[in-house]
């Protein structure tokens, strides 16, 4: 067992079996407490091994209440990750709070919402449902303003901003959407539904607000961790800051290389300034790379290294070098898409003179470890055609996720109005589907009685059933139809508590679906639901061929709800998982083992990790595309920082001198960041095109005097090659540096007389 030593270098206590795996700066990281720490994670660190043994660390060896901790991620899966991993070293994790922000934010105001008057059976709303709302304020609107104003409200509560504040013209400077944003929080809290912004964007409120809430929350969570941190947008930082008090102990974990969802709301200078705005804050650099090899590495940070503001880190290879990245210049993108076949196809299926030449061949390679990496999900196409021709199979990540299919999004707004019948997106999407005779002004009149008539209550149903007597005759048995098949489902379910009035009295009609099938829990009032509604009838009379596929997804659906007891909080935690999980969970049944090469956009790659890695179309006007400038431009270069660095073991990279792009054939030119690329880090196969210069390699240059040594300078040693100085300390002999080199070897020099085999470089850029 390990001894730890403090920084006088005495003999502390000894170190536990568990944490023997990790590396000196990994152990630093777990032990550290008393400030701020900003762990900066660089690509396949540990950083989820620190984060996870450090929640352990703290209850197991320093005695810390699990129920003080809370932990915060960006996906339910990661949030898993950490428990389960937590919980394999000390059983008591499992009452830590590991939870995704939104995940916390729901959890809060479902305890707390009353403050703002918002009732605890409250539906989440996606991007979609927002969409709908929006709609019925922008009577006329084409769909595309619509999704505009719908997208600017939720960048809005990203930035934490209100309709009145002045800030809110730099999403959209008219007055309109000042309006159209006041409306639509109006409406929503008439409603008393919350979109994801609300998840952080109320809490936040409810904190300020609420100063004796405030004072709970801070006495409760001693203890604040937040994994991916560079992720995080402006309304999760003020969360943050509302939850920490004077005691609280506040770590992030993060990589400001990776922050590559700014469209999302991400914004990097939350990492960046981290050390500023939590005064006294320690920084500790994870930079050895268990993943990758050092060229791979060395190509990576390159391109990244060209932005500024970075907090600066230097990768080494713990699995040392390997084979030099690969960059290929190709006709167009025909040939691009046969390129890569040939390289996973020889790699899978090699030649028997190819085994003889080149031994690596011979190890056993599949499919599953190759992926092939692209901008936008346009380019998939030439790799799909090519591969279904070479008879390579594959599968695509990032098309249309199983809960956003049409089927299954009915499904889902049936369920919501059921739980909450002020539901007007809900109410829309459905009472009509399929057809039966309650058109638009119908349904506008319903929901001006539910809102605004004399007996003005939100309840939608109970608005049907006052208007039932005035409606034409068709339309008064649609609605019949439609809240009959409600009240049927409600019956099902075992209302522990009753959040709204009741359309009708409850059916005691328990009568089995025929149709569908259905198991246990909440799956029999979901069969029975869509069913009723006719959602099952309309799917496969509107679409004969995916009719059956269309009706397979509502099983699925129904086969999740089985894992939820049929209640109301059954199906409140049902729905609310869903709207958490629904754009990062894989489509069910399309996960299995099967062997396949990945196709996948950049973004999509992010956290995963493969053998054999390609990634295409590096060209101007791709990647990055044209318009492509400051802040911008310095995310696209994250962006391939983060696609070179899911290679383990070999990286190619392909340029077309032509492609198909808005109808006709264009000449392009390679991408900048090629440009960045130290030539000599490259194996170059085709025909560079004249527009192609890239970086030269460092010249040499002698020193001058032993102090110019500064951290970040480049130097040349005859044995170990190029490096970099990543610390300088004077000493009476003279400088002492240490390097790293770009094999991934570290070593340290006392003064020049002892390393006259250094020479300082400079770049010729």
């Amino acid at each position: 067992m390990l001894n730890r030593t403090d920084k006088s270098g005495e003999t502390q206590e000894p170190i536990p079996p568990y944490l023997m795996t990790l590396n000196p700066e990994q152990r630093e990281a777990v032990f550290h407490w008393g400030k701020p720490l900003l762990i900066l994670a660089g690509a396949g660190s540990g950083k989820t091994r620190v984060i996870t043994t450090k929640i352990a660390y703290l209850i197991r060896e320093q005695g810390m209440d699990p129920r003080s901790i809370l932990a915060v991620t960006f996906t339910n899966k990661a949030a898993r990750e950490m428990a389960e991993r937590a919980r394999l070293i000390d059983d008591r994790a499992a009452y830590a709070m590991l939870r995704t922000f939104h995940s916390f934010g729901a959890w809060f105001l479902r305890r707390n919402g009353r403050l703002m008057d918002l009732n605890a059976g409250f539906v989440i709303y996606d991007d979609d449902d927002m969409s709908s709302l929006v709609a019925t304020l922008m009577e006329g609107a084409s769909l595309a303003a619509i999704k505009q104003t719908a997208y600017g409200i939720a960048r809005a509560k990203d930035l934490f901003l209100s309709p009145e504040q002045p800030e809110l013209s730099l999403i959209d400077p008219r007055q309109e959407f000042r309006d159209l944003y006041t409306k639509y929080e109006e409406r929503l809290r008439q409603i008393g539904n919350v979109d994801f912004g609300d998840l952080i964007k109320k809490p936040v409120e409810i904190l300020r607000t609420y100063p004796e809430v405030a004072r709970h929350f801070k006495d409760r969570f001693q203890v604040i961790l937040v994994d991916e941190y560079q992720d995080a947008n402006i309304a999760q930082f003020a969360l943050l800051k509302e939850l920490c008090g004077p005691e609280t102990y506040v770590c992030v974990v993060g990589d400001d290389d990776q922050s590559i969802y700014r469209f999302r709301g991400a914004e990097v200078r939350n990492i960046q300034e981290f050390p500023d705005r939590f005064p006294g804050t320690d920084i500790i650099r994870l930079e050895r790379n268990y993943r990758s090899t050092a060229p791979i590495l060395q190509t990576a940070s390159s391109v990244v290294s060209h932005n500024q503001g970075r907090l600066g880190k230097i990768l080494s290879a713990e699995r040392g070098n390997g084979k030099k990245p690969v960059l290929a210049f190709l006709p167009n993108q025909d040939e691009e898409a046969v390129f890569c076949a040939h390289l996973i196809e020889r790699s899978v299926h090699p030649a028997q003179e190819d085994q003889n030449r080149e031994k690596a061949l011979s190890k056993k390679v599949s499919y599953a470890d190759w992926a092939v990496l692209y901008r936008t999900n346009a380019q998939s196409l030439s790799f799909e055609t090519t591969f279904l021709r070479w008879g390579i199979p594959y599968r695509v990540v990032g098309s249309l996720k199983f809960y956003e299919r049409e089927e299954v999004k009915d499904a889902l707004a049936l369920l919501a109005f059921l739980v909450n019948p002020r539901d007007e997106v809900a109410f829309r999407r459905v009472v009509n589907k399929p057809a039966r005779g309650v058109g638009t002004a119908t349904v506008d009149r319903i929901v001006g009685e539910a809102f605004m008539g004399a007996e003005a209550d939100g309840n939608l149903g109970v608005a049907a059933q006052r208007l039932k007597a005035v409606l034409p005759a068709k339309a008064r048995s649609g609605i019949g139809v439609f809240l009959g098949a409600i009240e049927k489902a409600r019956s099902l379910l075992d209302y522990q508590e009753a959040p709204q009035q009741s359309t009708s009295p409850p059916s005691q009609d328990q009568e089995k679906p025929t149709g569908l099938h259905a198991g246990e829990g909440l799956s029999v009032c979901i069969v029975q639901l869509v069913q009723d509604a006719g959602i099952v009838d309309y799917h496969l009379t509107n679409d004969e061929i995916a009719g059956n596929q269309r009706i397979s997804n509502l099983q699925e659906l129904a086969n999740a709800g089985s894992l939820y007891p049929a209640s109301l909080p059954g199906l409140l935690e049902f729905l609310e998982h869903i709207e958490l999980d629904r754009s990062l969970e894989d489509i069910p049944g399309n996960e299995g083992a099967q062997d396949r090469v990945t196709l996948i956009t950049l973004h999509n790659t992010k956290g995963l990790e493969f053998p054999r890695v390609i990634m295409t179309g590096i060209e101007k006007g791709i990647f990055p595309r044209d318009d492509k400038k400051g802040a911008d431009l310095e995310e696209e270069r994250r962006l391939f920082y983060v696609g070179a660095t899911r290679a383990m073991d070999e990286l190619y990279l392909s340029s077309c001198a032509q492609r198909r792009m808005y109808g006709r054939s264009m000449f392009m030119e390679p991408s900048v960041f090629l440009m960045e690329i130290d030539k000599t880090n490259l194996r170059i196969i085709g025909s560079p095109p004249r527009g192609y210069s890239p970086r030269n390699p460092p010249s040499r240059v002698p020193n001058k005097a032993p102090g110019c040594w500064q951290v970040g300078s480049r130097i040349f040693h005859d044995d170990q090659g190029y490096g970099s100085v990543v610390e300088v300390q004077e000493t009476e002999e003279g400088p002492l540096i240490r390097v790293y080199f770009d094999t991934g070897k570290e070593m340290r020099f006392l003064s020049l007389k002892q390393s006259k085999r250094i020479t300082q470089v400079y770049e010729d850029r």
